[in-house]
């Protein structure tokens, strides 16, 4: 008898994380279905990037979510606020930054949780990191075990015990450099990611911004030149 196809939706903003994610998810067997969120971002870029990845990973679906979180704001992601930059490790490594959207994983999780109870799949993938990160609360390990134990209640395949869901955060622990190469190890493709807070038009990153910044880093420590062409 043929055993049964694993399904995983994996988060993907067409980021570098969530490439690394996309392509962990594949080496371990999963039919993968990438979900993507339009919602009012200023780096909308980032959406041709997660076609591209989506397409050279090899993905069973992609699909974009359409949610506006500019009609709440509060982010320079989502807002009328400007973007840090040129901020050093150490300044990013305290408090909360602005480019924070308030939420944003708790929403996206919950169309994770939905799509992931259509497809009969119990496995989710995200590219949280608690190590080199912004400060973000949404991307600590506390809140994904809540998150989790949330999801398994929420569901009517959980109630009736066709899903147990499990959030797979496989950088959890790693930092840039780390998660890089492991990326390189899988054969990810970083020229097609796009990782920029606030990118010119044709989608070439500031190379200032905290994002920018913190990936720069994880090539440097891993002895490579990043192939994006920052303005």
């Amino acid at each position: 008898m043929e055993k049964a196809t694993k399904r995983a939706v994996v988060l993907l903003s067409g980021g570098l994380d969530s490439a690394t994610v996309l392509a962990i998810a594949r080496s371990q067997g999963y039919e993968l279905y990438a979900l993507s969120f339009s919602y009012g971002q200023r780096h909308i870029w980032e959406l041709e990037a997660a076609a591209c990845v989506a397409a050279a990973i090899g993905v069973a679906g992609h699909r974009i979510a359409q949610i506006d979180l500019r009609i709440f704001g509060g982010s320079a992601l989502t807002d009328d606020i400007a973007v840090p930059k040129g901020r050093g490790i150490e300044e990013m490594g305290h408090g909360i930054p602005i480019t924070y959207v308030p939420a944003r994983n708790t929403i996206f999780l919950s169309f994770a949780l939905a799509w992931a109870e259509v497809l009969g799949s119990s496995d989710v993938f995200i590219g949280v990191n608690a190590l080199d990160y912004s400060g973000y609360p949404d991307c600590r390990p506390e809140f994904i075990e809540a998150y989790e134990k949330m999801a398994n209640l929420a569901t009517k395949a959980g109630v009736e015990g066709l899903q147990r869901l499990k959030i797979h955060t496989p950088l959890i622990a790693l930092s840039k450099a780390g998660i890089i190469a492991r990326g390189i190890e899988l054969g990810v493709n970083y020229g097609l990611t796009s990782s920029c807070y606030d990118p010119s038009v044709s989608g070439a990153p500031c190379g200032q911004c905290d994002s920018c910044l913190l990936r720069q880093k994880g090539f440097r420590e891993n002895g490579l030149v990043d192939p994006l062409q920052y303005q």
